[in-house]
């Protein structure tokens, strides 16, 4: 008789031992049972395991059994899901089987008595038929708690003590953690060059870890739970040797789990390329995947952003790295796509027959302005990865799907095709502060704070539309917004119940993140009362009134990391793209030290932006 299959259900902390008739001492390996990991996990979230295969075959498969799962489970600590002991054992075959005593030898069950090793009670012949549940040993249960169990996700934060890991990505995680979105067996590492302990970590972020309005329940045991999974490392001045102890403690972690690695560069833009290499050689994940975060600004100007990508693409794979702009995980960026391809109302709109000019403003007020105090000016920060994207965003054609790459590939098509930026086109500015009664002008030394410009995307779709930018910092009034001015109505019969000016009556969609997040669209309509008088008004969507929480964007775009979700962030080629459409004005800065325009510090900015509105025959945006 052959033996046709055999099913074994079981849960994560149970199985059973298999012996074996055949004397085969085969290598106990992973590739003596050929069930992929894919398939082996699959099957185990059913709890059950299915094997097939001919009886004189499956003997031979059989030696290695129970090894395997000791090395290939990944037996989850603190798992949501509740697991049960094995209960049965159904075989569908006469055949029985023996223990092998070089098996025996090798897995520690050798001191067991035959009764304890051997499936079912007494298996001499004829004692077992088809059908029978043989019992599982207790003993054989009982050693399997010694298994160590491992983390399936170790996550660590390159530059754990600066200000941002501190007050941006360790709160990230653990809303993260307490949401659900992170395994609960998750390790996260800090490591920087300071000599802390595990302890002194734990402490200097637990002050940053709250828990949201809507998310209360049990926080003080999950904030415990996450901060006794975060460890530390002292990486030195030497971070090949650092990222080797780093490595060497996450398979501590980790144990004998199929385990991914994350890693957030928080670092300088001066030690991004020897750590990012020095992780590359040293810590990458030997079984699952392996990802790390860039932040930006992605090099000073096209020449050392070509040199960082070529150091990156030298240790990691395309799909590896994710260029990070906080800015880019709004809700507002998200919904752009949204917006346009899921309804009817906006994509026949969407072309320059009916848009005579977008918009796109990122005013900071004087409570924003350190931020920018880096020595890379606001076009290197702010300009090329923010602004462009969303322009690429927002005018991008419909992609196939809503894979990554997908919509990657149309976002770089607009890029371009989008005119290099002429300097005419753009006005610089650099606040100054008013220093007492003397009226003396105290310059701010970083670069320019303020830059308007017009750009112009050369295709079909947008040929001669002006992409109107305004972005700065220490103004009056802090605001982040798109605005999408459409065409007047040809042979407007109320042009003359308008008012005087006529761009009072220009339809515009308004999708603003900040202050109030919101999404607006100006009608004409008439005013209530006697006699025929227009109005513009606004039908609002404002979030605050529907009480929608709306995560934090350092949350949204590690997620979408972890998730393998890359269609906001960066690639190579669209880095590169947007560092030539920006090169003519840097240039210009660079090599001729064009002195900005200034403006009052809590001012509204350049005088000159006004005029650049006025050239492109766009009406200024309302402060």
């Amino acid at each position: 008789m052959s033996l046709t299959s055999c099913l074994l259900p079981f849960s994560q902390s149970a199985t059973a031992p298999l012996t074996s008739t055949c004397s085969c001492h085969l290598p106990l390996s992973f590739s003596n049972f050929p069930v992929s990991s894919r398939d082996y996990y699959s099957s185990f979230r059913s709890e059950s395991l299915v094997l097939n295969g001919g009886g004189s075959d499956l003997c031979r498969r059989f030696c290695g059994f129970k090894l395997w799962i000791l090395k290939s489970l990944n037996l989850k600590q603190g798992s949501h899901r509740k697991h049960q002991p094995l209960k049965e054992l159904k075989i569908n075959s006469e055949h029985t089987f023996l223990s092998d005593a070089g098996f025996l030898e090798e897995t520690g069950a050798s001191g067991l008595r035959p009764e304890e090793t051997i499936l079912g009670t007494h298996l001499g012949a004829g004692s077992h038929r088809a059908g029978d549940t043989p019992y599982v040993s207790k003993q054989f249960l009982d050693g399997l708690l010694d298994v160590p169990r491992g983390a399936s996700l170790c996550i660590a934060v390159v530059g754990a003590t600066g200000e941002l890991a501190r007050g941006k990505i360790f709160p990230a995680l653990f809303a993260l953690y307490y949401s659900g979105y992170l395994p609960e067996d998750v390790g996260i590492f800090g490591y920087s060059r300071k000599n802390l302990t595990d302890e002194d970590l734990r402490s200097i972020i637990a002050s940053t870890l709250t828990c949201r309005v809507d998310h209360q329940e049990n926080c003080g045991d999950k904030m415990d739970a996450f901060l006794s999974r975060t460890y530390y490392i002292n990486g030195g001045y030497d971070n090949r040797d650092g990222m080797t102890r780093l490595d060497q403690r996450m398979k501590q972690i980790e144990g004998v789990s199929k385990a991914n690695r994350m890693f957030y560069l928080s670092v300088p833009q001066e030690a991004l390329v020897d750590v990012a290499c020095s992780i590359g050689d040293k810590a990458q994940a030997s079984q699952g995947w392996t990802r790390i975060i860039v932040e930006k600004p992605f090099g000073f100007n096209s020449y050392s952003s070509h040199q960082l990508t070529q150091s990156l693409l030298s240790k990691f794979e395309e799909r590896q790295i994710y260029r990070i702009d906080h800015m880019l995980g709004r809700n507002l960026i998200e919904n752009l796509t949204v917006l346009r391809f899921s309804n009817l109302v906006f994509e026949p709109l969407w072309n320059r027959t009916y848009i005579r000019n977008v918009q796109v403003i990122v005013s900071e007020s004087v409570a924003q302005t350190a931020k920018y105090s880096d020595g890379y000016g606001i076009i290197r920060d702010i300009f090329h990865s923010h602004i462009l994207q969303t322009i690429a965003l927002l005018t991008m054609e419909p992609p196939i799907s809503l894979d990554g790459e997908d919509i990657r590939n149309e976002k770089v098509k607009v890029l371009r095709s989008t005119r290099r930026l002429d300097p005419a086109d753009a006005i610089l500015g650099q606040y100054k502060y008013t220093s007492g009664d003397k009226n003396e002008a105290i310059l701010n030394s970083v670069g320019p704070t303020y830059c308007a410009a017009a750009l112009y995307i050369d295709n079909a779709r947008w040929d001669g539309v002006p992409f109107l930018v305004r972005v700065g910092t220490g103004l009056i009034k802090h605001r982040v917004e798109i605005r999408v001015q459409f065409r007047h109505v040809p042979g407007n019969i109320y042009r003359d119940n308008i008012g005087i000016n006529i761009d009072l009556g220009t339809n515009e969609l308004i999708l603003r993140d900040e202050p109030d997040e919101a999404i607006l669209v100006k009608i004409n309509n008439k005013v209530p009362g006697l006699g025929l008088q227009l109005d513009a008004s606004e039908l609002n969507l404002l979030y605050k009134d529907r009480q929608v929480f709306v995560p934090d964007s350092y949350e949204h775009l590690i997620h979408d990391v972890i998730d393998g979700d890359n269609h906001l962030f960066m690639r190579s080629d669209e880095v590169a793209e947007a560092w030539d459409i920006l090169s003519p004005v840097l240039e210009e800065i660079d090599k001729h030290h064009t002195a900005p325009e200034l403006y009052e510090f809590g001012g509204r900015g350049p005088v000159g932006a006004y005029y650049l509105w006025a050239k492109h025959g766009a009406p200024w945006a309302d402060e």
